[in-house]
């Protein structure tokens, strides 16, 4: 295992034990915070599709926000995982019940739902990008598969991490394929990045 596959691994650890500690009170409560920024922000507001994750164990619960955008006539995709070349791709849905169990145990779309292809769709999109832990930057830390990383090294539009505020660290171990998402948004509103040196 090389340092930095070691040192990311460790991270990830500590701010899972960090999510799951909250009790169940927080979480209604953050969720509910980051929903509100979520849906307040101007590129939510004029982007004519949403990219959405479905929450697995103790992940920030954006669902709210599907539903938020259904109401608002905007079409909403989720990832489908192809777990045998490490990518993903999204997958317009229209209801929940579109969804079921995939890879990973998270809820996927059907492999025969139409697919957002983000190199090129014209329409106004933003992407929000789950993870274990987030840097000041705006540099992530996923789950290890690189499925985010890939996807976002191909998407044009807004990209837009949801965390919690003890998920984010003053910096973050990278690789050369890491991204870092635009902005960060936590319970307590929309977190000011800083820029690189």
């Amino acid at each position: 295992m090389t340092p930095i596959k070691r040192e990311k691994d460790a991270i990830r650890k500590e701010c899972a034990e960090k999510r799951d500690a909250m009790t169940k009170e927080e979480h209604t409560l953050f969720d509910n915070n980051i929903y509100q920024t979520a849906i307040s922000l101007v590129s939510f507001k004029y982007a004519d599709i949403i990219l959405l994750y479905a929450p697995i164990k103790s992940e920030i619960d954006v669902i709210p926000i599907f539903e938020e955008a259904i109401k608002r006539g905007k079409k909403v995709a989720f990832p489908k995982c192809n777990k045998e070349e490490r990518t993903m791709r999204f997958h317009y849905v229209s209801s929940l019940d579109e969804l079921e169990i995939g890879a990973y145990g998270i809820r996927e779309p059907k492999e025969d739902a139409p697919v957002y292809d983000p190199e090129n769709e014209k329409s106004s999109a933003i992407c929000y990008v789950p993870g274990l832990a987030f840097d000041v930057y705006g540099y992530r830390l996923g789950y290890g598969k690189g499925y985010y990383d890939k996807f976002m090294n191909k998407f044009t539009g807004s990209t837009i991490g949801v965390a919690y505020t003890t998920q984010i660290l003053p910096n973050l171990p990278k690789g050369r394929y890491d991204k870092h998402c635009d902005i960060i948004i936590t319970e307590k509103g929309i977190k000011t990045l800083k820029k690189e040196k």
